[in-house]
C-alpha cells in the first residue's frame, strides 16, 4: 500500500482544519479518546455540532484563536491508500510554515471560500504550489452550504482561478465543490450537488496517481555512513550506508562518486538482513563497490550515464525563514542531502511580491521573503535542477553562528 503525502492551503477561516478533521472523522480514524475530548470540548459551531478543526489545532494559542499557526501532522488509510496530512497556516506571517509543510507534499489542497471566490492569499498559496514543484492540485471550493450550492457560484470559481493556474504554470488542477462543515463531497458524495458529476475529495485522494520517483536515470544516493567494522570476521567490509534520494540502483550498475568522479560497479546492496538485485527511492540500504574508493559522508553516488551538475556557484530560489534578516556579508552553511558546506549569498536577483507575482529588484531578505539569489559555496556541489528532481534539487541555509535553520532553497542554475 502506498503513501500519498498532501497538505492544505487556504485564506484564514476557509476551513483547512475542519476539513481535515470531517474526512478523519467521517473515515472513523479518531481514536475514542480523541472523540471523547470532542464531544466534551466548549467549542461548538453555531448550529451545535461538533467543531471538527479542534482535531488539528494541537496549540493552545491555535484553540484559543480559531487559527492554524504552525503545521499539524495527521495519518489516516483507508483499504486503498495510506495519507499523510500536513495542514499548513495561511496567514502571510506563516509562510515559511507552510513552505515547510509542503517541502515533502506530492499533491496540494487549496480552499477558497465560496462566498469570497479567488482572493490575495490564492495567488500567494499558488505561486509557493508552482515554486516548490507540486504537480497535483485540488482545489476545493469550500462553504457550499452557504451559498446555496450553487452551480453558477462554483462554476465562475473555477473560470478565474483556471487562468491563475495558467499563469504560473499548474496543469494537473481538478475541482471539487465541498462543505467541510456538512460533510457534502468530502468522504462521500453529495445529494446537495446533483449537478456535479465528479468524485468526492477521497475517492480521488484514494485513486490519482502520483508518478513514482524510480527513474535509474536520475538515481541518487547521498552517502551517510561509511561502514568499515574492521574486525576479524569482518576485515574486507567496506559499505555506504544511506537513503536513496531518488532513481533506482541495481547491481551491476556502473555509477560515478561525486565530488572526486571516481567510477565503479555495484556489487552488492544490503538492506536489514536482505540482499536485493534493486532499491529505490526513501529506501535506507548500504550499497557495496567492486572498487576501493576514498568515499566520505556528503560524497554522491550516481548514475554513471547520467550525472549532475557541479558548480561553485549556484542561481537559486529562497525562502527566508529567520526573524534576522539575510545578511550577504556573513558565511551561512548550506546543507544539501548529507553535504554540508559554507557558503555566501553573492548576489540577490530579485525579490517576488507573492501577492502580486511581481519581481522587483532589492537589496535585503527579511521573514517570509521569497526570490532569487546567487550562492556561492565552498565546495563544488553536484546538484539536479529542482524541476527535475526535488531531493537532489533542494537544501537548507543555516546559521553559522546558531545553528537554526534560516532558508530553504531551490536550484534553478549552475552560474558560469
Amino acid at each position: 500500500m502506498n503513501i500519498l503525502k498532501f497538505f492544505t492551503a487556504g485564506s484564514v477561516d476557509d476551513g483547512k482544519s475542519t476539513l481535515i478533521g470531517r474526512m478523519l472523522y467521517d473515515t472513523g480514524s479518531i481514536l475514542a479518546d480523541q472523540l471523547e475530548a470532542l464531544q466534551s470540548s466548549n467549542r461548538k459551531n453555531d448550529d451545535g455540532t461538533i467543531d471538527l478543526a479542534i482535531l488539528t489545532d494541537g496549540l493552545r494559542a491555535e484553540r484559543e484563536q480559531g487559527i492554524t499557526i504552525d503545521v499539524a501532522y495527521k495519518y489516516f488509510q483507508t483499504d486503498k491508500r495510506k495519507f499523510i496530512i500536513a495542514d499548513t497556516p495561511g496567514h502571510i506571517q506563516y509562510t515559511r510554515n507552510m513552505v515547510t509543510g509542503a517541502s515533502t507534499a506530492r499533491l496540494a489542497i487549496i480552499l477558497i471560500d465560496a462566498r469570497n471566490g479567488v482572493v490575495e492569499q490564492t495567488i500567494r498559496h499558488s505561486y509557493l504550489v508552482s515554486l516548490l514543484g507540486i504537480k497535483h492540485i485540488v482545489v476545493c471550493i469550500n462553504k457550499m452550504d452557504m451559498v446555496d450550492y450553487s452551480e453558477t457560484v462554483f462554476t465562475a470559481i473555477t473560470e478565474k482561478y483556471r487562468a491563475l493556474a495558467a499563469q504560473l504554470n499548474l496543469n494537473d488542477v481538478n475541482f471539487i465543490p465541498v462543505s467541510a462543515l456538512k460533510g457534502d463531497n468530502v468522504v462521500q458524495k453529495s445529494e446537495r450537488m446533483v449537478w456535479y458529476e465528479g468524485q468526492s475529495l477521497l475517492h480521488f485522494l484514494e485513486t490519482v496517481e502520483i508518478e513514482a520517483n524510480d527513474d535509474a536515470r536520475l538515481s541518487r544516493f547521498p552517502v551517510q555512513w561509511v561502514i568499515r567494522p574492521q574486525t576479524d570476521e569482518l576485515h574486507d567490509y567496506r559499505g555506504y550506508a544511506g537513503r536513496i534520494a531518488a532513481g533506482t540502483f541495481r547491481v551491476n550498475d556502473r555509477v560515478t562518486v561525486l565530488p572526486g568522479g571516481s567510477s565503479s560497479v555495484i556489487s552488492k546492496i544490503e538492506m536489514f538482513d536482505q540482499q536485493p538485485q534493486e532499491a529505490h527511492a526513501g529506501q535506507s540500504v548500504t550499497i557495496h563497490l567492486e572498487d576501493d574508493i576514498d568515499i566520505s559522508r556528503g560524497d554522491l553516488i550516481v548514475n554513471a550515464a547520467n550525472q549532475p551538475l557541479q558548480s561553485k556557484m549556484i542561481e537559486a530560489d529562497l525562502c527566508w525563514m529567520d526573524a534576522r534578516a539575510l545578511d550577504t556579508s556573513l558565511t551561512y552553511f548550506l546543507q544539501h542531502n548529507s553535504k554540508l558546506t559554507r557558503c555566501k549569498i553573492s548576489e540577490i536577483i530579485y525579490k517576488v511580491d507573492i501577492n502580486t507575482l511581481e519581481k522587483h529588484s532589492s537589496d535585503e531578505f527579511k521573514l517570509n521573503d521569497i526570490g532569487r539569489v546567487v550562492i556561492k559555496t565552498a565546495d563544488e556541489l553536484p546538484f539536479d535542477l529542482y524541476d527535475e528532481s526535488r531531493e537532489n534539487g533542494a537544501a537548507i541555509l543555516v546559521d553559522s553562528r546558531n545553528n537554526l535553520t534560516v532558508g530553504a532553497v531551490m536550484f534553478r542554475a549552475a552560474v558560469a
